[in-house]
């Protein structure tokens, strides 16, 4: 099963075009998201919500049900290739003179509304 026979198994063969164009494969799909499908082009509301049913579906079909059955497969979609990745990371921590105290004192919505003011 490749996009276009997934794309035509929904009614949605039209958008075969854009999904190529864009190089989005089974792979892709549990990935996209209503914003990406806005950028594909699908301006259909009602579009963008079947498709995004019909691959909470898909995705749901190849994880291994209760009984345990296993994976399905589709010609190797969906393999996870976990991998670690190391990033440089700052951590700044702030604190208000005298935040101890007013949070003592102030409601916690009212001690919000003191806080972002000084964002």
């Amino acid at each position: 099963m490749d996009i276009a026979d997934w794309l035509r198994a929904l009614g949605m063969q039209h958008l075969e075009g854009a999904f190529v164009a864009n190089d989005v494969d089974l792979e892709l799909l549990p990935k996209l998201t209503a914003a990406d499908l806005e950028a594909l082009g699908i301006s259909s509301v009602g579009h963008r919500r079947r498709l995004l049913d019909a691959i909470g579906k898909l995705v749901a079909e190849t994880e291994p049900s209760a009984q345990g059955s296993g994976i399905v497969k589709l010609a190797g979609a969906f393999q996870s290739q976990a991998s670690a990745e190391r990033r440089h990371l700052t951590v700044m921590f702030v604190d208000l003179v005298g935040s101890t105290e007013l949070a003592e004192r102030l409601d916690p919505e009212d001690l919000r509304t003191t806080i972002r003011l000084y964002q």
